[in-house]
Order: structure tokens, then C-alpha cells, then sequence
């Protein structure tokens, strides 16, 4: 992107930003703003260090240059006051040089200093802390301002700036429009949970806030506005981890006349553009997976290629076992599936336990360990096992085997999890390695084991394959969906899919999705039938979690390190106090009363 000039950024108050100065500036009178960083009295001599978004630069007041008055009045500023410092750029002696900054090699020699915004004592520390450990998370949440004046916030919000600059200048040039949706919508079901918003002039009726753009868009392509992106805002209201937010934001794309090929090409040239404007090149194209080879080798959708540990059928080596346990899983239509660890023979007891508690915490009974020692197996169920079952699974001497006997709707997250683990234990994850991922050809619908109700598996209005509706029309539950999810080192980046254009076809969806007779569907979404009705050319689009973007280039472990002003796991806003009760005299005013749970 164009760095702004030192004219641009000049204002009636300041001449330039102080972290922006450099040894070709020696020699000019400048005027800065900005926050006391560190300050240093040596005694008849003070040295600020003064911060503004630019960077830092030192500020010195030396009685050959300042009046006595000027350097008491700059060794009783407190730190984080904000001032207006004069002086003129001069280079530091050569005892003084700091390769370490970006302006250590120049110093203001200032001759006049303002205090224009005093601070109290900060409750937080801004400048870099010696043994780099910040204070508790709360804290620095609670103090937002403060916070967001530390250095790796700063550049990663500025990162973020010109991620959201880059996204626009892409999909601009590839003729794409940026238009605004609605933030007061229409509740529909979209996965999560709405954020509800009384009507004061309508009593008893409310609006939701958009968990996305979804239908707005597909309203966009029938109006003929054939490719349109927005930096939207979402909200859900769902319960929230490192990488989840009440209020998100999300690249959202949607284009008319096009398949599946036409936005995997376009998202991997915005993802080059994105990653390029970070400093990485990324190379295109990515590869492919279905669906199904990702959960039978990974045991996920998302799946991490840095390492291997894929997951092996095992089912017709245990096929004859003689254990009760996995005859069992076999009788109720289970597999035996499971991961070789190299060097995981060595791993004590307590170790292997500690993976067995993982994979029960996705819901399974136990894992079947097995370990290579060269000459036979070891582990509880190798006395099950005949010589030619043992001699079948071919284990290498240090190998040691986790498996499940399970269903693949439990087997494969409990070995998901575990695949994981090991992984991180062997440190196979290279954190410097870019392993993008397209996965392809989900499952159109979840369903219910016990009841046989369908889910939608990305939302309601992916469309169908052709091939499997015509091939299977009374079948719905082995269909695919023309869904598509780009992934990267086990981190889902963004998904989309090409969407139903048929009213006739959408309204079959909302049926097996058991959403309501017609008169329902109409009530619901007529709003999008209406405009399917109306003449919808077939389109497609998909949405990129920006917020996630922005936090996997800047090197943050959570988004709340990339996001100005976020939520805690609590969901709550603690700098502003957010929420908080409401006046009943202001309830009343939107027909609402509060009772006690």
C-alpha cells in the first residue's frame, strides 16, 4: 500500500509523526505530539521517549540547547501524559546510537515542551515489560485504551487496516461492487442463535441482527447486481473461544453466472493478495480434497497437512479379535480406525492416559493401545490379537498405535483429537509451513441417527449436486452439496457454496429441513422466493472470517488481539460495561418487562 508523505500527514498542530523521522530529517525544525513513553532525569538532563503512531523517537533536553525551565517542566511529566514537543532533529552521539529502533539514530533536541492532555498514574504499563509477561487478559480488557497503545496491538490493527484496503482494491478491480446489507433483518435460521432487537413502533415484534448477508446478497444477484462484496459486520450470539465473537467480520462474496472454479479462482488470488500485503508469497493452485477422504483420513473437515499420523482402517486386522469390546462396536456397524505415533512406544503410562482422556472427551469409551517392541505387541488387547493379526498390523519397533472401535460419527473427532495431540508432542506442526486446503463435495445434510431429521450442513440455500438429486431423488440424506471450504493448517478460513437459483428447489429444501408447509416457508423466507421468482441466474459466492485473516497474519493467538474493542469468553465488554441493565421506563417504551429467572 502508499505510505502517506511527511506533507500529508502534517496538520496546523504537528509537523510530522514522531516514529517517522530518520537520519535525512537532521537538521529540521519539527513540532510532535504524543505520549510520554519512558522518561529518564540524569540529573540537569531529561530524555523522553515520545510515542505516537508513527513509532518512537527520543527527545532530549540538554542545557546547551533547552532553558532550565523548559527541562523542569519535562522531569515532572508523568508517563502516558500526552505533549507538544519543538525541537530540531539532530543525529545521536555515536554512544547513543539504537539499532534497535527505527529512529535510533537521530534524537530531537527539543526547546520547548506543552503538556496538552495530563494522564493519572497508567493501570496498565505500555512500554515493553523486561521479562515480556503481560498482565492478566481481564486487566488489559478492562483497560482497553491503554492497552490498545502497546505496540503489537497497534501494528496489528494497522495490519488490519491494510488487509481491509487490499481486500477492496482486489475484488474492485476484478469488478466486483461493495454495497451495504441491512443491519436491522428479518430473523432466519442460520446455525446459531439471533441477537433479537424490539421494534418500539411495532409491539411484540422484533428484528435480529444479521448472523450474515446471506439472502441480501442472493437478492442482489436476482436484481442483477452480478458480483458484490462487502466487509460485513455478523453477529451470533454463541458461546465464545479464542477464535469466536459475538460481532465478527467477515469478506462476503457473491457473483452471478458462475461455478464452483470461478470463486476458487478468485478466492485464491484474494488469498495471495492478502497474505502478499503481509510480507508472504503464497503459491496457487491449492489442492483438493473431498469431504469424505478428509474425515476418513483425518477425522476432520479442516484438516492440518503439516504433518501425517493419517488415519488407517484397521477393521479386518480386529475382524477375528476375540475382545468382547470391539466385537461390539463391529456388531453395531462400527470400524476399527486408529493412528501409528512414531517413537510412541517410549511414552510412559501416564501419558497415553492422558490421551485416552481426550478422546473420551469426544465422547468414546476408551482407545486400544498397541506398541511395536520388535518382537511382539504390548498393550491390554494384544493378548486378543492371533500372531498372523498381530504380524497383519505390521507395527515398527518404537511405533505405538491408537485406535478406536466406534461409529464414525464418534471415531473420527476422538481421533481428530488425539491426532492433534500427538502432533503437538512431537512438535510436528511446523509453525512456519502454509498448508492450504480446498475441501470439496460435502454432505448436503446431517442426519439425525435416532430421529432421521435432516440439518442442513452449511445452511439452507447451498445447492444440491444435480447428479445425486436426479440419481437419488428419495434419498436426500447421500446427497452432496456444491459447498466448498478453503482451510489452512487445520484453521478454517472461509467457506462458500453455489446457491439454489430454483424456487421450486429451494422450497424442497426448506421442506426436508422440515421448515414448515408452505404457507410457513412463505411467512419465513418469501422474501427470497419472491425474488427467485422473479428471475434468479445461477450464482455462488463464499466468506472469508477476516477477523481470523487478520489474526493468522499478525501472529496473534487470539482475536481479541486483533480487534479493537472485543468481548471476553463471557461475552461481556468490561472497558464500557457492556451489557447492562436498562431503565424500565426505557423497556416499557419497547413493550418489554424483565422477570425473574
Amino acid at each position: 500500500m502508499t505510505t502517506p508523505s511527511a506533507a500529508a500527514l502534517a496538520t496546523t498542530l504537528r509537523t510530522h509523526l514522531a516514529g517517522t523521522l530518520r537520519a535525512s530529517d537532521v537538521g529540521i525544525v519539527v513540532v510532535l505530539g504524543g505520549w510520554v513513553h519512558r522518561s529518564r532525569d540524569l540529573g540537569g538532563q531529561v530524555f523522553l521517549d515520545l510515542r505516537d503512531r508513527g513509532g518512537v523517537v527520543q527527545c532530549s533536553f540538554n542545557p546547551q540547547w533547552t532553558a532550565a525551565e523548559t527541562i523542569a517542566a519535562a522531569a515532572a511529566i508523568g508517563i502516558e501524559s500526552v505533549v507538544m514537543i519543538e525541537g530540531t532533529v539532530a543525529p545521536r552521539p555515536a554512544e547513543m546510537l539504537n539499532p534497535e529502533m527505527a529512529t535510533g539514530a537521530i534524537e530531537v533536541r527539543a526547546t520547548a515542551i506543552r503538556v496538552v492532555g495530563p494522564a493519572v498514574t497508567p493501570a496498565l504499563p505500555v512500554a515493553p515489560i523486561k521479562d515480556g509477561k503481560l498482565p492478566a487478559e481481564e486487566l488489559r480488557l478492562r483497560h482497553r485504551i491503554l492497552d490498545l497503545r502497546r505496540d503489537e496491538l497497534q501494528r496489528a490493527l494497522v495490519l488490519r487496516h491494510r488487509l481491509m484496503q487490499t481486500t477492496r482494491q482486489y475484488l474492485s478491480a476484478q469488478g466486483y461492487l461493495e454495497l451495504e446489507t441491512p443491519i436491522l433483518t428479518k430473523p432466519t435460521p442460520e446455525g446459531a442463535r439471533d441477537f433479537l432487537v424490539p421494534s418500539r413502533m411495532h409491539a411484540g415484534e422484533f428484528y435480529a441482527l444479521p448472523q450474515s448477508p446471506q439472502i441480501y446478497k442472493q437478492l442482489f444477484m436476482c436484481a442483477g447486481f452480478d458480483r458484490y462484496f462487502q466487509i460485513a459486520r455478523c453477529f451470533r450470539d454463541e458461546d465464545l473461544r479464542a477464535d469466536r465473537q459475538l460481532e465478527f467480520t467477515q469478506i462476503d462474496i457473491e457473483a452471478s453466472f458462475i461455478g464452483r472454479e470461478d470463486i476458487i479462482t478468485l478466492a485464491e488470488g484474494l488469498i495471495q493478495s492478502l497474505w502478499a500485503e503481509a510480507g508472504v508469497a503464497v503459491e496457487t493452485p491449492f489442492p483438493r480434497m473431498s469431504y469424505a477422504d478428509a474425515m476418513e483420513r483425518y477425522g476432520c473437515d479442516r484438516p492440518d497437512l503439516r504433518y501425517g499420523l493419517e488415519i488407517e482402517d484397521l477393521t479386518a486386522r480386529f475382524a477375528q479379535s476375540e475382545s468382547a469390546i470391539i466385537q461390539s462396536a463391529l456388531r453395531a456397524g462400527g470400524r476399527v480406525r486408529g493412528i501409528r505415533v512414531p517413537g510412541g512406544a517410549g511414552w510412559s503410562r501416564k501419558q497415553v492416559d492422558e490421551l485416552e482422556a481426550i478422546a473420551k472427551g469426544a465422547g468414546i469409551g476408551g482407545l486400544i493401545r498397541l506398541k511395536g517392541t520388535g518382537s511382539a505387541l504390548e498393550g491390554p488387547l494384544a493378548k486378543f490379537l492371533s500372531a498372523e493379526a498381530q504380524s497383519a498390523l505390521s507395527l515398527r519397533e518404537g511405533e505405538l498405535l491408537l485406535a478406536v472401535a466406534a461409529h464414525d460419527r464418534v471415531a473420527s473427532p476422538a481421533l481428530d483429537r488425539v491426532r492433534q495431540e500427538c502432533a503437538a508432542r512431537l512438535g510436528l506442526a511446523d509453525p512456519t509451513a502454509r498448508r492450504f486446503l480446498w475441501v470439496l463435495d460435502f454432505p448436503m445434510f446431517d442426519q439425525d441417527p435416532e430421529s432421521g431429521a435432516l440439518a442442513a450442513v452449511h445452511h439452507p440455500f447451498t445447492a444440491p449436486n444435480a447428479e445425486d438429486r436426479q440419481a437419488r431423488p428419495d434419498a436426500p440424506a447421500t446427497w452432496r452439496a456444491l459447498a466448498y471450504d478453503c482451510v489452512l493448517n487445520g484453521t478454517e478460513l472461509g467457506g462458500g457454496s453455489i446457491r439454489t437459483s430454483d424456487p421450486t428447489v429451494q422450497s424442497r429444501m426448506f421442506s426436508l429441513l422440515g421448515i414448515g408447509d408452505a404457507a410457513e416457508q412463505e411467512r419465513r423466507f418469501g422474501f427470497l422466493l419472491e425474488g427467485l421468482r422473479a428471475g434468479a441466474p445461477p450464482h455462488g459466492g463464499i466468506a472469508f472470517g477476516f477477523d481470523r485473516i487478520a489474526m493468522l497474519l499478525a501472529g496473534a493467538s487470539s482475536l481479541r488481539d486483533v480487534i479493537a474493542f472485543p468481548k471476553t469468553t463471557a461475552a461481556r465488554a468490561l472497558f464500557e460495561g457492556a451489557p447492562s441493565a436498562v431503565p424500565a421506563d426505557d423497556l416499557s417504551e419497547l413493550h418489554i418487562r424483565t422477570v425473574d429467572a
